[in-house]
């Protein structure tokens, strides 16, 4: 298990944001002025994604994301890539057009969602797109999900489904062992949201969590929720060591409680205890 670091971008600026507030372009939310209401915003700082991508640098701390939180963020995200090359992978408004792109940049990974899906579904032809311009291992799939609101009179749905557009939009695709081994055919890693806690630091997705640990034939990595540092050692049990995490608003770079360079120490006893 390792920690992986982020680095989300919105307006072109580093912050820490609830991802449920989130709305894409087509939403309903929109005033009447046509612009989009802003996001639950938990941090917000001037110190420029180049900044925290050298310091994931010198930290060792590689496989981290750098998230595209709508428009306006291209700079940022390739001044982060140009400071950590080949060590974060890049994610928001990926496609067959750009992908390529951001791995000649320095990307180690694109993280793509919404664009491999069409009507609701998986659109396989998309996937092997992606597949002859990168390659496999180059790929992450970000199958960010939720649980689908109680309707009365509807029978009771336990499964986690994928959401697209902002994480906005459900699709048809519950995380099931036998949709991640499909998936797994596709990709190289795994990126999970669980969205309904994303940004509110009220704890992980345990059940989230396990299942993945338990499910995955990839490296996975769940971001969400995480609110104290015992955190790390709760995800090592539950993903059975197979589960990485991602801590964002929590940590005290991003105005958090949680101490990053203690977080950096954990790492590093890992890896020791891996490597004796």
């Amino acid at each position: 298990m390792r920690f992986r670091p982020c680095i989300d971008l919105h307006n072109g600026l580093v912050k820490q944001i609830v991802g449920s507030t989130l709305r894409s372009e087509e939403d309903s939310a929109v005033n009447m002025s046509n612009e989009l209401p802003e996001p639950v915003t938990n941090f917000e700082t001037n110190k420029s994604s180049a900044e925290f991508a050298q310091m994931y640098a010198e930290d060792n701390l590689p496989g981290g994301h750098v998230i595209m939180l709508g428009p306006n963020n291209e700079q940022a995200a390739l001044e982060a890539l140009a400071a950590y090359p080949n060590g974060m992978q890049v994610g928001g408004g990926i496609s067959a057009s750009n992908a390529r792109d951001y791995i000649e940049a320095g990307a180690s990974h694109v993280i793509i969602t919404s664009w491999v899906f069409k009507d609701n579904d998986i659109a396989f032809d998309r996937l092997q797109m992606l597949l002859q311009l990168i390659g496999k291992d180059k790929l992450v799939l970000d199958l960010s999900c939720r649980k689908k609101p109680f309707v009365e009179g509807e029978e009771i749905d336990n499964n986690y489904y994928v959401v697209t557009d902002k994480w906005q939009k459900y699709t048809n695709f519950a995380i099931t062992q036998q949709n991640l081994y499909l998936l797994s055919q596709y990709c190289g890693e795994f990126l999970v949201h669980g969205v309904e806690v994303e940004g509110k630091r009220c704890g992980i997705l345990e059940d989230l969590v396990r299942m993945l640990g338990e499910w995955s034939p990839l490296p996975v990595t769940y971001a969400g929720g995480a609110s104290q540092f015992s955190d790390l050692d709760l995800v090592k049990e539950l993903g059975r060591g197979k589960v990485d995490l991602t801590i964002g608003s929590a940590l005290d770079i991003f105005g958090g409680e949680i101490c990053y360079r203690e977080v950096v120490d954990w790492q590093r006893q890992q890896e020791k205890e891996a490597n004796p």
